[in-house]
């Protein structure tokens, strides 16, 4: 009970306990400190993982390490001594194996029709082909796992970058990976080659995404980007402890910076999964929270059950079916015998006469083990043979695939690899495809088409925003970007029509590769016009396709450096500082950020689906964008909603206030955010919709 009140006192999980901000001392560190010197619970046995960056650990007080998992991955299911117990005890879980043995050992024990060899030997062929199977398939996974496991990485160690297997990894040792390398274990982003911190990774290989994702680092160690930095780098990461779930992460990383403790939050946009890969960034450091069999990859791994087949499913079924059947022929053929020999002339034939220690056994016993006689003589209506055939076919079929140049991978020069041969005879019997977006049946490839600006219905022509009605012909020939009859007196865009196209450009997560022979390049370099090696990449393919409409029609998005992003609005270049990114969830269905302007104001602007966003919206054309968003959609575009709030300076330092607290929290984060983010993102004006076609 003791231990329960001081636990509930000091709940490290509860935000208002830790009582943080910048010059002040956590009182969670502090919390954790008393419970070590009372004896209570060890932090491992928290609900919360304590990471010391670099493994620098307090030098003063009690300190009790935690016991974390080592950077191993076992993917095998059998070693050395438990192969043939736990070989045996799977395959006599299969029906037929067990039955088949059940027939061998009555062949034993009683005086059957048939010889035991007849059932034993098919037995024992099927069992041992079996076994050297899945003990070489066991051996290809062990070999995988080695070399995974024994990949060389370079970790920041005593002030130099020292390079030690996979395996050696510890939990809080900070990483060095390099472009177009895996991440080795779960990683909390700290610098990356970037000024401002952020790397850009694709998780293919665990989510079947292929599109690039953007981390992000904070602030105070996204300028940690040498070696000699990093080992001076005082900070501690506290998160949740390990769960399955890829896109979950809730956390916090207090950073001592000048004798003071800057705490911020972190998410799943700082966490570098272990077997996702780095894309566009010549480099990152991260401290490892997450190895081995903890990491999330490892998590979601299936379990080393022995697989099924549906065609061995369905044989098991006939199985069962046939041997009720022969359970059926055994008792009557055993009743009938009976029968029979009821009357004494039919009692025993001649060449077969009874002996006294036969005529004085139990009747019972006589009727089991004439039953397990007919049992036996009937047990050719399961074909022991099949058996054998389908495990031969498993067996050679797993070579066959490997052969097959039709499943060889030239550029990569990878032939097909049999993982499990118990499931060849799944391939190619595909009966449902399920999806759950339409770019799993599409090209995944986004093409603006389309969009309402203040009520009024535009589509591109060639390049060209022109209202609905005109074709380009009836334009005249220099217009490149709204038509001009649209255009005030001045002959420049309206300013609901510049403010949607500043909205679009602006409210995205895309980054700005710039490939140049050098391989050195700013991100506001290019100010003076565009260059053919600049190239937007967004983890959305929507944001993308509305980024590259918007810079040709004349509002173009020229980068971001740090908390500065760059639009050219028709020539004139304008700076806006990035204050906060609302992430986008499927609860929401929407995304925002708030900037400053150039003119010192507070905005925020969001996208979204049509039933996130008009709900919510208090100013503009709703009705008519209403209509022209159904419009779109019958036409098989994929839509959102743009609109924006302005924020008096107290309406922002409330925002600031319940931001911080709900992105501070490691208690409920994902509800406090979404009561902020719900609590921000309404009284909205209006700005218009777009449509996009997935080719």
């Amino acid at each position: 009970m003791l231990r329960d009140s001081v636990r509930r006192q000091y709940d490290p999980l509860d935000p208002t306990a830790a009582g943080i901000h910048q010059g002040k001392k956590r009182f969670a560190r502090n919390t954790f400190a008393s419970l070590f010197l009372q004896g209570f619970d060890p932090p491992h046995q928290s609900d919360t993982r304590t990471v010391y960056i670099a493994n620098k650990f307090p030098q003063h007080g009690h300190y009790t390490p935690q016991r974390f998992a080592d950077n191993r991955i076992i993917s095998s299911k059998y070693t050395i001594w438990n192969f043939v117990p736990k070989n045996l005890f799977e395959q006599f879980r299969r029906i037929a194996n067990f039955y088949f043995l059940i027939i061998f050992l009555v062949q034993l024990m009683i005086d059957t029709p048939t010889s035991p060899i007849t059932s034993g030997l098919p037995l024992f062929f099927v069992i041992t082909v079996t076994a050297i199977k899945q003990g070489y398939e066991d051996w290809l996974r062990h070999n995988a796992d080695n070399e995974v496991n024994g990949a060389p990485v370079f970790v920041v160690r005593s002030g130099s970058l020292v390079q030690t297997r996979s395996k050696n990894i510890r939990v809080g040792d900070i990483v060095r990976v390099a472009k177009d390398e895996t991440f080795p274990a779960d990683l909390v982003l700290l610098s990356s080659d970037r000024v401002e911190g952020t790397c850009h990774i694709t998780t293919a290989s665990l989510d079947g995404e292929t599109n690039l994702k953007t981390h992000y680092s904070v602030p105070e160690t996204a300028v940690s980007q040498t070696v000699s930095r990093l080992e001076s780098l005082q900070g501690v990461v506290e998160c949740q402890q390990p769960e399955a779930d890829l896109y979950r992460f809730v956390g916090r990383i207090t950073v001592t910076h000048h004798g003071e403790e800057i705490v911020r939050p972190l998410g799943p946009e700082n966490l570098l999964l272990r077997g996702a890969r780095l894309k566009n960034t010549k480099e990152i450091f991260g401290v490892a929270v997450y190895t081995g069999m903890e990491s999330k990859m490892a998590l979601n791994y299936k379990c080393k059950s022995q697989k099924r087949s549906a065609v061995e499913k369905s044989m098991n079924t006939f199985l069962i079916i046939y041997l009720g059947i022969l359970l059926f022929e055994a008792i009557l053929s055993t009743i009938l015998k009976y029968a029979w020999q009821a009357e004494d002339k039919w009692n025993e034939p001649f060449y077969n006469q009874k002996t006294d220690k036969e005529r004085d056994r139990s009747q019972i016993w006589k009727f089991i083990t004439d039953f397990l006689a007919f049992l036996v003589l009937y047990n050719f209506i399961i074909p022991i043979s099949l058996y054998v055939t389908v495990e031969m076919q498993k067996f050679l079929g797993s070579f066959f695939i490997g052969w097959d140049l039709d499943l060889y991978h030239e550029e990569s020069d990878q032939k097909a690899q049999v993982n499990t041969s118990d499931l060849n005879e799944e391939l190619g019997q595909v009966e449902y495809v399920f999806t759950d977006k339409t770019g799993t049946l599409t090209e995944n490839e986004m093409q603006f088409r389309e969009c309402s600006i203040n009520g009024i219905k535009y589509q591109e022509i060639n390049g060209k925003l022109v209202p609905e009605g005109l074709t380009e012909d009836t334009l005249d020939g220099s217009i490149h970007c709204l038509v001009r009859i649209t255009w005030g007196p001045a002959g420049g865009p309206s300013h609901e029509e510049e403010l949607f196209l500043k909205a679009v450009s602006l409210c995205h997560t895309v980054q700005i590769s710039y490939d140049q022979p050098d391989g050195h390049a700013e991100p506001f370099s290019h100010i003076n016009g565009f260059s053919p090696q600049m190239e937007y990449y967004a983890s959305s393919p929507d944001e993308k396709a509305l980024v590259e409409a918007t810079k040709r029609m004349g509002v173009s998005f020229m980068g971001s450096r740090g908390e500065i992003m760059e639009v050219k609005t028709f020539g004139k270049a304008e700076k806006y500082k990035l204050l906060h990114v609302l992430e986008f969830d499927a609860n929401r269905r929407r995304m925002s950020v708030i900037l400053e302007t150039p003119a010192g104001e507070k905005m925020l602007f969001t996208k979204g689906a049509e039933s996130a966003i008009l709900p919510f919206s208090t100013s503009g054309e709703i009705d008519k964008t209403r209509v022209h968003v159904d419009e779109f959609a019958l036409k098989g575009l994929r839509t959102l909603v743009v609109a924006r709030r302005l924020f008096s300076a107290e309406e922002f330092a409330e925002v600031e206030r319940r931001l911080h607290e709900a992105r501070t929290a490691l208690h409920q984060r994902e509800e406090r955010l979404l009561q902020a983010f719900n609590n921000i993102e309404r009284d909205l004006e209006l700005l218009g919709a777009t449509g996009v076609e997935d080719k």
